[in-house]
């Protein structure tokens, strides 16, 4: 429970941005950390018009054990009570994920009717089908049924990660190897946790009809995780209006990767264009100036580094120092010349989970 009395999930992870009339929260994913969302969020954030609420899930942000000891309905409990709290705060409350968070979005949709303004969707999973998913994952199901089956498959984290930015992805690698998961999220998932997440597409394949809003639906034609075969699928089936928009310079992490000033972007025109607030909308400079400067203004007194602006000679901005923990990552503003953010420290990368007889990546 944060200082605004609103539940964020266990631990610290959790964070709230901006003072905006319109809520958003957003849904990290299986696996993964607030962490994932919080450029986006602070994008967001900048526009001026809303507030962004990104709870931790159960059982995420410590260790395979804490994860093991929740279900998809412990996820969905917790998201939840966070939107019956931000629904009390604010009269238009937006819901989005990342991966499993944009799958659980939609459930989020289902079981309230009419409270949800709209839906921000990142990377759709509904499946692993990406380039650098093992030919044999469609058994997984299969071997899920089998007695025993979740306890002898685990999966583990291999390059890329879901993430084409190479520097970024050395340091989520390293993160993630020293066991660091409030920041950069597990390295391996146990069979039973992904049981969880197929019988939770399962009812929510069967809901989705029933979702009437409005979505916006982002997916990369490069993710190696899951294929557009996914944002297809969504906008077949969803049962609202569906502007889906396919990226095509980043993996499966589209809210960290090389786009991610274009997720913020459509995003941010997005939420403009289906919330009705009083006043004056967000004009279109200040949507470029959230995408462009979306980390400028954190305070130097926060613990851990930030992602500083570096020389022009340089091709990219680069993320110095390492995230320390979750409270203490820091991100400032970058030269608006620079294409993308990468992060300077030691170089490291997200992604592929293996079974006894077979490899996946995994999918955040």
């Amino acid at each position: 429970m944060n200082s605004l009395g609103i539940d964020l999930g266990e631990g610290d992870a959790g964070f709230v941005l901006g003072e905006g009339p319109v809520g958003i929260l957003l849904i990290h994913g299986l696996t993964g950390t607030p962490t994932e969302l919080r450029q986006v969020a602070k994008g967001l954030a900048k526009a001026g018009n809303c507030t962004v609420y990104v709870p931790t899930l159960a059982g995420h942000c410590g260790d395979n054990s804490d994860l093991q000891a929740t279900g998809w309905l412990d996820w969905y409990e917790g998201v939840r009570k966070t939107f019956v709290q931000v629904k009390q705060r604010h009269a238009q409350v937006f819901v989005g994920g990342l991966s499993m968070g944009a799958v659980m979005s939609m459930y989020v949709a289902a079981e309230h009717p009419g409270q949800v303004a709209g839906l921000l969707m990142y990377s759709t999973t509904l499946k692993y089908d990406g380039w650098s998913i093992h030919k044999l994952a469609f058994l997984t199901p299969l071997l899920m049924k089998i007695p025993f089956g979740v306890h002898i498959c685990r999966f583990e984290e291999k390059p890329p990660y879901g993430i084409k930015n190479e520097r970024l992805r050395a340091i989520v690698e390293r993160q993630m190897k020293e066991g660091e998961s409030s920041e950069a999220g597990l390295l391996t998932m146990e069979g039973i946790t992904v049981r969880e997440l197929h019988r939770m597409n399962a009812v929510v394949k069967k809901r989705m009809p029933e979702v009437k809003v409005p979505a916006l639906v982002l997916h990369s034609i490069e993710d190696d995780i899951t294929s557009r075969w996914n944002a297809d699928y969504v906008e077949r089936h969803l049962g609202g209006p569906v502007t889906k928009i396919l990226l095509d310079n980043c993996y499966h992490m589209i809210t960290v990767d090389l786009q991610y000033r274009r997720v913020i972007e459509l995003s941010a025109e997005f939420v403009e264009q289906h919330a009705r607030i009083r006043g004056e909308r967000v004009s279109q400079g200040q949507r470029a100036s959230a995408a462009e400067a979306v980390f400028q203004g954190e305070a130097a007194s926060h613990a851990g580094a930030g992602l500083q602006a570096e020389p022009a000679a340089h091709a990219e901005p680069v993320f110095q120092g390492e995230a320390a923990s979750h409270a203490g990552s820091v991100f400032q503003a970058e030269p608006a010349a620079y294409a993308e953010p990468v992060f300077q420290a030691e170089p490291a990368p997200r992604g592929e989970r293996a079974c006894p007889s077979l490899t996946l990546h995994a999918s955040r």
